[in-house]
């Protein structure tokens, strides 16, 4: 990977944030940056064209899914995830960790998170049969399309992504829950380093066998949960590896967040980007930002966005409220996007009731491009030395 693959060009005084530009063979990031999710090779209802209308820098695939649907060969064949969905800017790929694990228990969306249950590590879905089984080598798992079955270990992951041709691949990394017991999750990290020796040996391997390709960094992957000790360790055993750069991954209780991203973060270089897994509420990107973090993903706007959610600078509300039918203003008047230019919610309101399908584009750009801007708002925070203040601003208004 070129020597300045991250370039830190500014710093929060008295935390840990920073402004950069991560450089990719398909452009720049500038960050902080909000990395928008397209699972499957797409922004569900947006096409890629509109996403880079709005201002996203990147997008994410998800590789679990890729790989059991078109298939990574495919992708390779037409010529990388970028050219395959015809984005022109870079890409991210996960390594499927999380999918296996998620789906493999039985939880369509989310892993059992809740502290308040005993600490079990035969967690699984109610009502849902175990899909997937972890051993220190791997992770069998059977399809949740149709129950074929399936072995991810870290060198298969590796060599997916590859084929999928992402500027930014992940380790692959063994994903646990807040219940699981203490014992768990320190064998949990250690089973995550050993794979993450494994992923950089592949990854290598394979950039020297495909060098005509264009080059894609790794990130190692933090795990240990809501341990203090467990983090540090595993930060600090991901560091001196040769990793491109790091994501900060698994079980985040939203009021720890800022503190479990600090811990991390010390422990990590500082000319190396840190990329957190899994938000875009408003609150957590500041807490995430000032603790260090410079990219994040998150599926939540244009998941919310098609059950009728919408965010504004006054709080998120759902938009098929009886009192919007005769509304003829934007989702939100201080936003930019293309759907506030030109729609009212009351139309809005109408196409979700009738269950047309724009009403999920339209409101998906309008989340995706209100997320993409408060992280614009933030860096330029940082650059004018006002971060402090459209924290509160934000913050307040939005949860006030």
């Amino acid at each position: 990977m070129h020597q300045q693959f991250f370039t830190v060009e500014a710093r929060l005084a008295g935390q840990r944030g920073r402004v950069g530009v991560i450089h990719t063979p398909h452009g720049d990031i500038r960050t902080p940056a909000f990395i928008a999710v397209g699972t499957q090779a797409t922004v569900k209802a947006v096409l890629p064209e509109t996403m880079k209308l709005l201002g996203a820098q990147a997008i994410l695939a998800n590789a679990y899914h890729l790989y059991l649907q078109p298939g990574p060969d495919i992708v390779d064949a037409a010529g990388g995830l970028g050219a395959f969905m015809n984005w022109p800017g870079p890409t991210f790929t996960d390594s499927g960790g999380f999918q296996v694990m998620s789906l493999g228990v039985g939880f369509k969306k989310v892993l059992a998170m809740d502290t308040t249950r005993v600490q079990t590590d035969d967690i699984i879905a109610e009502g849902k049969e175990r899909l997937a089984h972890v051993d220190d080598d791997g992770v069998t798992f059977r399809s949740h399309l149709d129950g074929s079955r399936h072995r991810f270990t870290p060198e298969v992951s590796i060599g997916i992504q590859h084929q999928l041709g992402a500027d930014i691949i992940f380790a692959f990394d063994e994903l646990t829950t807040l219940v699981n017991t203490r014992g768990y999750q320190e064998r949990s990290v250690q089973r995550t380093h050993e794979w993450a020796v494994r992923c950089l040996a592949e990854h290598r391997r394979l950039r020297a066998k495909r060098s005509h390709k264009p080059s894609q960094a790794l990130f190692g992957v933090v795990q240990g949960a809501q341990y203090e000790d467990l983090r540090r360790h595993a930060a600090r055993g991901l560091a001196g590896l040769g990793f491109d750069g790091f994501g900060i991954g698994g079980a985040l209780e939203k009021q720890n967040l800022a503190t479990i991203v600090g811990w991390v973060t010390d422990e990590l270089p500082e000319d190396k980007p840190r990329h957190l897994l899994g938000i875009s509420e408003p609150d957590d990107l500041f807490a995430a930002v000032a603790a260090g973090a410079d990219t994040f993903d998150c599926v939540s706007p244009s998941r919310v966005a098609r059950n009728a959610a919408v965010y504004s600078a006054t709080g998120r509300y759902n938009i098929t409220g009886s009192r919007y039918r005769r509304d003829f203003s934007p989702i939100d008047g201080e936003c930019d996007c293309y759907t506030c230019a030109h729609y009212t919610r009351a139309y809005i309101h109408h196409l979700f009731k009738a269950k047309e399908i724009l009403a999920s584009t339209l409101c998906t750009i309008h989340n995706e491009r209100f997320v993409v801007r408060l992280v614009e708002s933030i860096r330029a925070a940082i650059l004018a030395g006002e971060f402090d203040e459209l924290r509160e601003h934000v913050v307040g208004r939005y949860y006030g």
